[in-house]
């Protein structure tokens, strides 16, 4: 093929570009439309391999019938077996009608099937029928139906790999394989993305009435170096913000910079990525755990302050009495070695630690007792009262600190929460 019909092709089809190897995916796409046989465009996602399908079918004998792409990832599991090839009225809940799928609708057409990795097993095996019988039934019925439809395929994933991973089938892997054109990613392009720069630009100065950005020395071998993980797509998106949002329409590299993410924050966080040292070696079951092992420790850090509120209220013991339930096991965790080794349990407190705890609590309380011992012995028969003892030893420690709330709370051995509401309900006056 010349060099003028591959222009042509480009020109027809709004394809941007002079790099060998996208010659080379034009040059196969055109000489394999004449025929009938299956193809199947590999690259990654947003490099157009869409356009490609489209140049297939308009220079094929059947540029005249119906073209369809369907993207088979965005089907749900459970509906793409009747999206494809129809269904009978009743056949499922919800088939209030029979319904054409698109194998009967682009009879005579071409059907372009992207993510074809995504498909589920079970429709593989219909899709393996139609491509070497031209057959198909729709689900809920026995009749078999006949269609001349010719498929293009597309993928971004290895799909050998997913073969050998029991995920694709291997005789549909080989059936769709008949004619595999590659289409290159941006890197892998060279100058063709400073071709492609211009052409948004040019573009979206249109669109939104504004003058052109142009890119100066610098921002052109930014451009050039950086490697483009969402392909022709991320670069569009690019440049249409900068169009956008910039008042300079000249770009240097520092702005360009700006709107170029870093690559490693577009891995999924969960995923292992090169150079993270942190998550080196953890596999996403022992992230997961990880993330258990945090959640643990915070739960049982708020249950041990609750515990320590609760146990300086006087009504605070009756509650922790009636519910022991939520204060056992509340021993936190100090490591994630010990997650890591299965020891996910959380063991109660000994025996001997009880007992020293006990001990610690009965000498501070007897020691508050005793600080303010001597300033009730001259108490009369009346002051038996709780009530009445209560309130005395509350003004007793008001006076003795000078009714500072603080203070007087912390010798009572009571919150100063606590302190207050019996300030109130006694009507102590400060």
């Amino acid at each position: 093929m010349e060099e003028k019909e591959i222009l042509s092709i480009k020109q027809r089809f709004g394809i941007i570009g002079n790099s060998p190897l996208l010659n080379h995916a034009i040059k196969m796409a055109a000489q394999v439309a004449a025929t009938d046989m299956t193809v199947l465009i590999s690259g990654e996602s947003g490099v157009g391999k869409e356009s490609f399908s489209k140049i297939i079918h308009h220079l094929s004998a059947r540029k005249h019938g119906q073209f369809i792409a369907i993207n088979c990832g965005a089907i749900p599991e459970g509906t793409i077996d009747s999206e494809l090839f129809g269904h009978e009225k009743g056949s499922f809940t919800g088939a209030s009608d029979a319904r054409k799928g698109y194998f009967e609708v682009t009879d005579g057409g071409t059907i372009f099937l992207d993510e074809i990795g995504e498909m589920p097993l079970g429709t593989q095996a219909r899709l393996l029928r139609v491509l070497e019988n031209g057959e198909f039934i729709r689900v809920g019925s026995s009749k078999v139906q006949k269609t001349d439809v010719r498929v293009v395929a597309a993928t971004n994933v290895r799909l050998l790999e997913a073969v050998e991973k029991g995920k694709f089938r291997e005789d549909l892997y080989y059936r769709l394989s008949t004619v595999p054109i590659y289409v290159p990613p941006l890197r892998e392009r060279g100058a063709d993305v400073e071709l492609l720069f211009r052409k948004f630009a040019s573009d979206f100065a249109e669109k939104y009435r504004v003058k052109p950005i142009k890119l100066d020395d610098s921002a052109v071998d930014l451009l050039l170096s950086y490697r483009f993980p969402g392909n022709i797509r991320q670069l569009k998106n690019l440049v249409e913000q900068i169009s956008v949002l910039e008042m300079d329409r000249e770009i240097d590299s520092q702005t360009l910079q700006s709107y170029l993410p870093q690559e490693t924050n577009l891995t999924p966080t969960l995923y292992k990525t090169k150079g993270n040292k942190q998550d080196d070696g953890l596999s996403e079951r022992e992230i997961l755990y990880k993330v258990l092992f945090d959640m643990r420790r915070d739960i049982n850090e708020l249950k041990k302050l609750v515990h320590d509120v609760l146990q300086n209220e006087n009504y605070g013991s009756d509650i922790i009495e009636d519910h022991q339930e939520l204060f056992h096991n509340m021993k936190v965790p100090t490591s994630y070695d010990d997650l890591h080794q299965g020891n996910l349990r959380i063991d109660h407190p000994s025996g001997e630690e009880r007992e020293r705890e006990e001990r610690e609590r009965e000498r501070y309380e007897l020691a508050k007792v005793e600080d303010i011992s001597h300033e009730t012995e001259e108490t009369d028969e009346e002051s038996l009262s709780l009530e009445k003892k209560e309130k005395e030893m509350i003004i007793r420690a008001l006076q003795k600190n000078n009714n500072k709330r603080k203070y007087a709370a912390r010798d009572l051995g009571i919150s100063e929460r606590t302190l207050y509401r019996k300030i109130k309900q006694y009507e102590i006056s400060e």
